[in-house]
């Protein structure tokens, strides 16, 4: 089996270098056959990855502990679905997954453009194949997977304790299809660039490929803020770690990457700033993947010291080299044809939005690696923490949610004074009352007031644009109101998801804001019995119990919750002590509901009965787990539009081929 996982490493470097070269051929020489066959290596490809993915799965799933990884990262002890994420627990096994999913996304792509786009093609495949052989290589020649044990021993050393909770179960895999995900638009690109197809026939090709990127890096990141806030045990859920900062900031590009493309679709304009979003989002995932796997930066997220960092960067300048060059090549074709007409227009909107959101990526960026810079040049790494961030970057996401009001209801080209009045008038009057009502009920903090407001004004203008569309609609066909609202979300699901995604938007923006600005924060030591208060609850500490189990050992501390007098639940945080490899960890208990967070650690338990407890009430917080489903529930119908929809897309990509063959 272990013979068989290499040799299938070994082949897939390859087809995948056979992939890149027969394309390229084929695309230069016009040779449909070499195309075709270059294509094949790139199933091939997949076919080889599935199978030394399989041999990883089988060694991990039945302990064979020949394998250096295998016992690395597993133990007998260890629960089976652990023993499942161990594959993407270490380096080896993670750089493997990650070109599992990579060569399973490049031949999705190209089942899905089997007579279609043939032109830009080739060109994605040898792009996807190129980032795939590199990966590859990386487990050939510096990463074995199946690197052998000269004496194996009778027991492995068990997956990290932070990594056993089922968040790391899903959180790591919405990660890395994220990151991958940005592969197959930045081939897209490459092919519209390397070919001179300029139009938008790429960026309505992949779409749905940038769509599907973008949310599962979101999703990963809260998913990841999830992990974060139940198993570390500070009461927070973002802590401006630069393996979290590593998988924000390509969101935030790829962000704007996804309005900006509007312009250019309606427009003809912004061709090579979207162009260079793309390369840029594409190119911060390779740089997350370097700060994760380098070693350069200390995280709890990342693997340990290797020396992939050198290889990393030399194929993320070759990435970028080779991207900018072809635009270079290509400036004057990506020149507009239309140019801005006002500042008070909806391009302006989308515009000063990507700013924003560009402005935001670089500090995230420039406060990652400073402290890398600062220990490169002076030789002393100066620490650059969560109060920079938050200084930096707060202004600007403000005034990001803002915008996010004012761009889906102000004028194409050129707003009138009317249509401001009457587009505004009524949300902004929210906004006030609404910022009112939070300074009345106590809100001091200017942040936390803003944010109010600029929500209310925020949900007025979806609510408007829905309302408006549906009541059109209700005059036009006589529908009922709620056949006219679905009709309505069904003709245009792409705007209308669009819509949905920024409502769960504001909901995270509102339980961000609040649980950050009014989190209450107390440390009590009690005995048995004894109660104590933090915010409106009162918790009694009723009992301690101890627990084991092959694998592990745990602490079990009981609290009643009362509030009013009346108990409301009982919470049991724990203390964990794995026995392999040795290593303490938290288990944090609390009580969530839509007004606040009861949130209570146990931070020690001595002989006598005392024990310390690290309690949180965080207000507001349950909002940016709710925002995240919103954002679910609205990319779904982005993302998955109608077969009437689907027709008519195909429509307007067949007569823009058809404009270009005349």
């Amino acid at each position: 089996m272990i013979a068989i996982g290499n040799l299938a490493l070994y082949l897939a470097l390859a087809t995948s270098l056979y992939a890149v070269a027969a394309s390229l051929h084929g695309a230069l020489a016009r040779r449909r056959e070499f195309v075709a066959s270059g294509e094949h290596a790139a199933y091939a490809t997949w076919g080889l990855i599935c199978i030394s993915s399989i041999v990883m799965l089988h060694a991990l799933l039945t302990n064979d502990f020949s394998i250096k990884y295998v016992a690395a990262y597993t133990s007998t002890t260890l629960p089976a679905r652990f023993r499942v994420t161990a594959l993407w627990g270490g380096m080896e096994g993670s750089l493997l997954f990650w070109a599992l999913i990579l060569t399973t996304f490049t031949s999705l792509a190209l089942f899905q453009n089997r007579h279609r786009n043939r032109e830009l093609m080739p060109y994605v495949t040898a792009t996807a194949a190129t980032v795939a052989a590199f990966f590859v290589s990386l487990l050939v020649f510096m990463t074995p997977p199946f690197a052998l044990l000269s004496f194996p021993p009778a027991e492995g050393t068990d997956l990290n304790p932070l990594l056993q909770n089922y968040w790391m179960q899903i959180h790591p895999p919405a990660l890395y299809l994220g990151y991958v995900s940005w592969t197959i638009p930045f081939g897209f690109a490459i092919g519209a660039l390397a070919t001179g197809r300029l139009d938008d026939l790429w960026i309505r090709t992949s779409r749905r490929w940038c769509l599907m990127a973008w949310f599962f890096l979101g999703l990963g990141n809260l998913l990841g803020a999830r992990w974060a806030y139940e198993v570390l045990g500070w009461g927070g859920y973002w802590a401006w770690d630069p393996v979290e900062n590593a998988a924000f900031m390509p969101w935030l590009t790829g962000t704007a990457y996804l309005h900006s493309v509007m312009i250019q679709e309606r427009k003809d304009m912004l061709k090579v700033w979207n162009m260079t979003l793309i390369i840029l989002t594409f190119a911060l995932t390779i740089f997350g993947t370097f700060l994760t796997r380098s070693g350069v930066i200390s995280s709890v997220h990342s693997f340990t010291q290797s020396g992939l960092g050198p290889y990393f960067l030399t194929f993320l300048a070759f990435a970028l080299i080779v991207s900018f060059g072809l635009m270079a090549l290509r400036l004057r074709e990506l020149r507009p044809r239309h140019q801005l007409d006002s500042l008070l227009s909806r391009e302006s909107a989308f515009l000063f939005n990507n700013l924003l959101l560009v402005g935001i990526a670089f500090a995230t960026l420039w406060g990652t690696i400073f402290p890398v810079l600062s220990e490169w040049v002076r030789g002393v790494k100066i620490t650059v923490g969560p109060p920079f961030f938050n200084r930096v970057n707060a202004p600007l996401a403000v005034a990001l949610l803002l915008l996010m009001g004012v761009g889906p209801v102000i004028a194409w080209r050129r707003a009138t004074f009317r249509n401001l009045v009457d587009n505004f008038l009524g949300p902004a009057a929210l906004g006030l009352a609404a910022g009112g009502v939070g300074f009345a009920c106590g809100m001091r903090s200017l942040s936390a007031i803003l944010v109010v407001s600029f929500s209310a004004f925020v949900l007025y203008t979806v609510a408007a644009e829905f309302h408006s569309g549906a009541r059109a609609r209700v005059a036009m066909v006589g529908d009922s109101y709620g056949a006219a609202l679905l009709g309505l979300i069904r003709k245009n699901q792409r705007r209308y998801g669009g819509y949905v995604i920024h409502v769960g938007v504001v909901f995270m923006f509102l339980g961000v804001t609040m649980s950050s600005v009014y989190r209450v924060e107390e440390l009590h030591t009690v005995k048995k019995g004894e109660r104590f208060t933090i915010g409106r609850y009162t918790l009694e500490y009723q009992d301690s119990a101890n627990e084991e189990d092959p694998h592990m050992a745990q602490l079990i501390a009981t609290l009643a919750v009362y509030e009013d007098g009346e108990q409301i639940t009982t919470l049991r945080p724990e203390k964990r002590f794995y026995k392999r490899p040795e290593q303490p960890a938290t288990e944090v208990d609390m009580r969530s509901t839509m007004r606040d967070d009861l949130y209570v650690v146990l931070g020690s338990l001595d002989n006598q009965g005392v024990a310390t407890f690290q309690t949180y009430v965080n207000p507001l917080v349950w909002w940016l787990w709710f925002g995240g489903v919103v954002l679910v529930l609205g990319t779904g119908i982005a993302a998955f539009p109608s077969r009437t929809a689907t027709l008519r897309e195909r429509a307007r990509e067949t007569s823009a081929i058809q404009r270009q063959r005349a």
